[in-house]
């Protein structure tokens, strides 16, 4: 390990910090920064019915008062949803949108334009001040860094004096890069973009405190919010904020300590997603202040439904081990675990303790809409995440996302109809017969394949329509595009290939082929599902086709 490589990050002379000795006992003011800090750090950012449908989970279904919907200036993308949210009168009363801006005149005139006819609206200015950044970014001093800021801060005040629309702004300040600017700076600069906005405890503005790259220790962190402030000459007439990432794993930790030290808000992300490893997860945040008996303000009751509206809009993963939310976190595999929490909860109902003390179980499961499971069992709760491991875990079955969602519907409408839990055998049976066992009324009967020069494919198949044997022919684009041909040719139904994914499965001792395909009704566009099992990833693959074919005609 190449440890000369760095140098120690200065801490903070703090000697009698007071922070140590304080508890959490409220819930901070929150902003998600979903739309924007969490958006930009996607692989292909989300469109505007994704950002619609997160921006209405976030205020409608969680309760965020705050959202930042991002950078309008910067992205046609950031501002015609910006606009698509208050020309369409999107936002409930009560919730304020934020846009964030750089000290630079286009791009605030550019903001405001955006952001006019709202009703509530948070102004994010910022400009980056660590030592790094001035020196090797920007190549000046402190006074030109503050210099640059005052400057914005003096056009959104000049914007906001000559409007005359009824929108309640509020004004917000970051010194990026917080965490690594010099504390007597970061004072300096704020105090004096306060001089200009002018402040009172009535009219707070927002100071943000940004942990944007996390260098130090969390306790190092609240060290520094602490001094601020205690600092500050405007701390009455300010709400500070946090904004911390988690480069080096303790996001929550500086985030919780931040409040300690005196911090009144709170800028995060579902699930932590952000640049790098991510901002600091709020469901995390929540949850743990939950479990010491404080109201977090936010309803995270149903996180099995924040999973799902986070990974069909940010196309991301939530980790089977993620604090409090992943699919394994109140699965409990060890034998002497299932006894202690078998017998924990025993003993609670003996005292008939509304107080949760269960070993191993920091918060009853149920309190964020799960369920403790000695086992994966399915039933009318389950997820489609923990379907998805039962598959996996005990068949060698990986269900792509959209065969994911499809089957939880499946298992959703069987175990209600039949109020039953279904053991994993139960699970792939019925994952067998609504996927792979289609084969009615055509089924595979056998095929060739012929290569035409380098790249095309001609296919001749046997198939079964209804007990009657019919031979089918094609040319294509290799053989699945033959043999689509040839079907589409055949039955007179136009379709194509939407998705196709395949992968070695484990089955005791034997090993096979699954293919998944979804093909798409050309006079509709409506999607359908199939999977085929071979020992032939070919044949599997034509299996798959037809039984995604069965069942889009059944429909």
């Amino acid at each position: 390990m190449n440890y000369t490589h760095y140098k120690k990050i200065p801490e903070v002379n703090l000697p009698n910090r007071q922070w140590p000795t304080k508890v959490i006992d409220k819930a901070p003011i929150w902003c998600s920064v979903d739309l924007r800090d969490g958006n930009q750090a996607l692989e292909v950012p989300m469109n505007m019915e994704q950002k619609l449908k997160f921006f209405d989970f976030l205020v409608n279904k969680i309760g965020f008062k705050t959202i930042e919907i991002g950078f309008p200036a910067a992205s046609e993308t950031d501002y015609n949803f910006c606009r698509e949210l208050i020309d369409n009168d999107l936002i409930p009363d009560g919730v304020a949108i934020q846009v964030l801006t750089q000290s630079r005149e286009h791009i605030i005139e550019k903001t405001m334009e955006a952001v006019h006819g709202a009703k509530n609206v948070v102004i994010h200015l910022y400009n980056s001040t660590s030592t790094l950044q001035r020196d090797v970014v920007f190549n000046f001093g402190r006074k030109e860094c503050i210099d640059l800021a005052v400057e914005g801060a003096k056009l959104i005040k000049k914007y906001i004096d000559e409007d005359e629309s009824d929108t309640n702004w509020v004004l917000e300040y970051s010194p990026e890069s917080y965490s690594s600017t010099e504390p007597d700076f970061a004072v300096e600069i704020c105090d004096a973009i306060c001089d200009v906005w002018q402040p009172t405890p009535d009219n707070k503005v927002i100071i943000n405190l940004p942990e944007t790259v996390e260098y130090t220790l969390p306790n190092v962190y609240a060290d520094m919010v602490e001094y601020f402030c205690t600092n500050t000459k405007w701390r009455d007439s300010m709400l500070v904020s946090l904004h911390t990432h988690n480069d080096r794993g303790t996001g929550v930790a500086a985030s919780e300590l931040g409040m300690l030290a005196g911090a009144d808000r709170v800028e995060g992300t579902l699930f932590g997603n952000g640049e790098r490893t991510g901002n600091v997860d709020i469901i995390t945040l929540a949850i743990n202040m939950m479990m010491q008996g404080v109201d977090p303000e936010l309803d995270f009751s149903n996180v099995n439904e924040c999973v799902d509206v986070y990974e069909d809009c940010c196309n991301m993963t939530v980790g089977p081990r993620h604090p409090w939310v992943g699919k394994l976190v109140f699965t409990a595999f060890s034998g002497s675990h299932q006894d202690a929490i078998k017998k924990g909860k025993a003993k609670m109902a003996e005292r008939n303790s509304e107080i949760w003390e269960v070993p191993y179980l920091p918060i009853d499961p149920a309190d964020v809409g799960r369920a403790y499971e000695p086992i994966v069992r399915i039933n009318s709760q389950s997820g489609r995440g923990g379907i998805a491991f039962v598959l996996d875990e005990n068949f060698g079955i990986q269900l792509p996302k959209s065969f994911q969602k499809d089957f939880l519907s499946v298992v959703k409408d069987y175990t209600d109809h039949n109020e039953t839990e279904l053991m994993p055998i139960q699970v792939f049976e019925l994952f067998d017969d609504n996927y792979i066992n289609v084969y009615v009324p055509y089924c595979l009967v056998n095929f060739r394949e012929h290569s035409i020069g380098k790249k095309n494919s001609e296919v001749t198949a046997i198939i079964s329509h209804n007990g009657v044997d019919e031979e089918i022919s094609g040319v294509g684009k290799g053989l699945l595009d033959a043999f689509v041909n040839a079907f589409t040719a055949h039955t007179g139904i136009k379709f194509s290939i939407n998705m196709y994914n395949e992968h070695a499965m484990k089955s005791g001792t034997d090993s096979a082929a699954i293919t998944y395909i979804e093909i798409k009704r050309e006079s509709d566009g409506k999607v359908f599902l199939g999977a085929g099992v071979s020992s032939s990833v070919t044949k599997s693959s034509v299996r798959a086709i037809i039984s995604a074919y069965n069942r889009m005609i059944k429909e």
